[in-house]
Parts: structure tokens; C-alpha cells; sequence
């Protein structure tokens, strides 16, 4: 792959450029501390993460911050601990005061100087809109959970996405999607036939996270362990140098 081949880059935002894994750990540690459990963050987040996936499947058009409360209240009866509507909406809620990742802002400003930047995201707009303050960076095309009524990996998005790609008049073989998750976004590039890039995240913990297992076929050409190498191999093949 020659990443000056694409004019356009898709990004996944949550797991990607906004550490949603802080984000919901910070909520559901003393969550469980309170209710007496004596689980890690990992354990929190890999019990979650099936929850989550299933509460966005039966409930395509919810805001995902009602996403979130219920997935949380799953998660809690799951661990035999309830789950308050208030500490409910405390993790509905908290999506803007998610941290982005050190490299994001600086990257996804180097990124822009050679690409349109798009975001693909299972999120509602004013979550977003908490989070784009804490990336800098403009980005040509947002769309959102919200927006589709879906969340991927259903194909709603992908679908909305080539619709963005004619009316920016930009081929379709010219967009290359960015992604940290392989349930989320991996699986659902392959099947709707775009080109991907893995942003392993994880690279240096085992496990999942609060992201679930993918149980279909993905693929990705290229493999970075941060957004940083990935700006920097990206800025190299369009200008050669990095300069």
C-alpha cells in the first residue's frame, strides 16, 4: 500500500483518537468500588464491552448516550450490582470529558496539511462535538451514529460515507478508512470492499478492552501502534521526506 495513493481519510473516533477506555473506566471503577466489587478496569471493560454491542443492535436510533446507561445497567446486573439511574447517566454523559490520546491533536493536524479527514463514528453530535474541541482539527465530513440511526458494524455508515465521497467528487478508490476497532470498523470495511488501517491501540495489553471480539472475517493493509507513526509514514509517502 502507498498511502499517497488516497486523498481522503475516514477516521473512527472513540478507541482511535478519544481514549474511550479511560473514559469509561473512569465511570465504572468507583462504580464498582461503591457496589463492593473487586474487579480491575479490564475486567470492567472486557464485561462491558458485549453489552454495549448488544444494546446498540436493539436500539439502532437511540442517542448513544442512552447507549451507554444501558449498556452500563447490563453490565451491572451482570455483575450482580445495581446500577443507579444516576451513576447511569453519569457514564451517558461523560463522553466529553473523555481524554484524547497524546498523539491525536498533533497528528490529525499533520494529516490535513495532504488529506480530507472524515469522521465515522458511533456517537451522537453533541458527544462529538465535546470530543472534536480536544482533537483541533476541522474535519471535512462528520458523520455520526445520529446521523445514520445505526451503529456499526452495521453498514449505515459506510453506506452515508460513499454518499460524502460523490458529493466531494472524490473517487471512491481515493479513501482510506483509519481505525483502532476490529469488531466496529475492520469488519465492516472489508465487507463493504474499502481499504483499512489498524491503529493498534492495544498493541502492548492482551485482551479486548471494551471492544468486542470480532466473530467475522477483517482485514487491514497496513498496521501502525499509535497515530503518530501513522501521520509520520503518511507525511513521508506524500511528500517524500516528512518535510
Amino acid at each position: 500500500m502507498n498511502l499517497a495513493d488516497y486523498d481522503v481519510l475516514s477516521f473512527d473516533c472513540y478507541g482511535t483518537l478519544i481514549d474511550w477506555e479511560t473514559g469509561i473506566a473512569a465511570v465504572l471503577t468507583p462504580w464498582a468500588k461503591e457496589a463492593g466489587l473487586d474487579l480491575t478496569p479490564e475486567d470492567l471493560l472486557a464485561t462491558y464491552a458485549e453489552h454495549e454491542s448488544q444494546a446498540a443492535r436493539e436500539l439502532p436510533a437511540a442517542l448513544y448516550s442512552t447507549i451507554l446507561a444501558e449498556a452500563f445497567r447490563r453490565t451491572g446486573a451482570q455483575l450482580g450490582a445495581s446500577v443507579s439511574d444516576e451513576w447511569a447517566q453519569r457514564l451517558g454523559d461523560s463522553v466529553p470529558d473523555w481524554p484524547a490520546f497524546d498523539d491525536s491533536a498533533d497528528a490529525l493536524a499533520s494529516l490535513a496539511r495532504d488529506y480530507k479527514l472524515v469522521i465515522l463514528s458511533n456517537v451522537h453530535r453533541a458527544g462529538f462535538a465535546g470530543s472534536n474541541k480536544r482533537l483541533g482539527v476541522e474535519f471535512d465530513r462528520i458523520i455520526t451514529a445520529e446521523d445514520v440511526k445505526a451503529y456499526k458494524p452495521a453498514p449505515n455508515h459506510f453506506e452515508a460515507l460513499d454518499e460524502v465521497l460523490k458529493e466531494m467528487g472524490i473517487p471512491r478508490e481515493r479513501l482510506l478508512h483509519v481505525a483502532q476497532s476490529l469488531f466496529h470498523d475492520h469488519v465492516p470495511a472489508r465487507r463493504h470492499g474499502l481499504p483499512s488501517v489498524w491503529i493498534n491501540r492495544r498493541h502492548d495489553r492482551p485482551g479486548w478492552g471494551a471492544t468486542p471480539e470480532p466473530a467475522e472475517e477483517y482485514s487491514y493493509a497496513l498496521e501502525f501502534p499509535d497515530l503518530k507513526s501513522f501521520a509520520q509514514a503518511a507525511r513521508e509517502a506524500k511528500c517524500g521526506d516528512g518535510d
